[in-house]
């Protein structure tokens, strides 16, 4: 059996109505919002932030909570199993939202495209979409979808994609291994990989590309507006008339897109919310994952 099926199936018995667990209570004041968009949280992962995901979850509520793609890595998972339990907290947190009366949307993106054979189904709450039409407070229409049908290596060279998610892992790792060295040293947290994306010329021409080729089927299919995921870098701005928004991911920025409840949409840094000690977690180097 597959691993993506049974972890499905793991994740449909948990959605299975059971008695309410007792909920960590906020440790300062929920931010509300009217609508929250997350994406590339990629559990399953050692760079997954999942503290700082589920320090988000739990101090900020929303009429509807978007997860735009990647955010189980069946890629990762293929190669090698790891799931601690805070990735367990944080699906078990999405169902109790999901419970709670929060409109979980599910569209789900590369990595986790196993789930895209479950499109208009239902998991605990969560629907599967393969993507949606979200319509602001302020009437506008924003066009949500995870964005890899406009990445050309996932399309043209997928085996392409697979090395460079590799090579991702592997500056990821080191990347964790400077910044346990910076804190000692009383510095702040750095990104290796988001400086390669915004110093190395054909990076940043990569990412140029795909925000025009998002915004011109944005514009073809006659909405305002576009949300995204997929390239790790939160973003939004307007582009030929398309207001072009990326929530970047849960890896490294800890971003979130959110609409206030009169339609203003505003990229939210979650860094920036969280404790100074919950802050220098973040640094420190996470256990390797242990073989299945």
């Amino acid at each position: 059996m597959q691993r993506d099926d049974a972890f499905l199936r793991a994740w449909r018995d948990t959605a299975a109505p059971s008695p309410e667990t007792a909920d960590d209570p906020p440790t300062r004041p929920p931010l509300r919002y009217r609508t929250l968009w997350i994406s590339d949280l990629h559990l399953g992962t050692p760079g997954c932030q999942a503290h700082a995901l589920l320090d988000f979850l739990k101090h900020t509520e929303c009429e509807t909570l978007y997860l735009v793609g990647d955010i189980i890595d069946g890629w990762q998972l293929r190669r090698q199993w790891y799931w601690p339990q805070a990735h367990n907290d944080v699906i078990q947190k999405l169902l109790r939202k999901a419970r709670k009366g929060t409109r979980v949307i599910f569209v789900p993106g590369n990595h986790d495209e196993f789930a895209r054979k479950y499109v208009n189904h239902d998991f605990g709450g969560i629907e599967v979409v393969e993507d949606w039409v979200h319509e602001t407070a302020d009437g506008r229409a924003l066009w949500v979808m995870h964005g890899d049908l406009f990445d050309g290596v996932i399309q043209c060279a997928k085996w392409l994609a697979h090395v460079g998610d590799s090579l991702y892992e592997f500056t990821l790792r080191l990347n964790r291994h400077l910044n346990s060295l910076r804190a000692r040293m009383g510095l702040p947290y750095w990104s290796l990989s988001q400086y390669l994306k915004l110093k190395v010329k054909r990076a940043v021409s990569y990412v140029g590309d795909f925000e025009n080729a998002v915004a011109r089927e944005a514009r073809k299919r006659g909405v305002q507006g576009v949300v995204c995921g997929h390239i790790h870098h939160a973003e939004m701005r307007d582009i030929d008339g398309i207001l072009y928004c990326n929530d970047g991911d849960w890896v490294e920025s800890l971003t979130a897109l959110a609409e206030q409840a009169d339609g203003t949409l505003e990229i939210l840094r979650w860094a920036e919310h969280m404790p100074v000690a919950a802050r220098a977690r973040r640094a420190a180097p996470k256990r390797q994952p242990v073989s299945a």
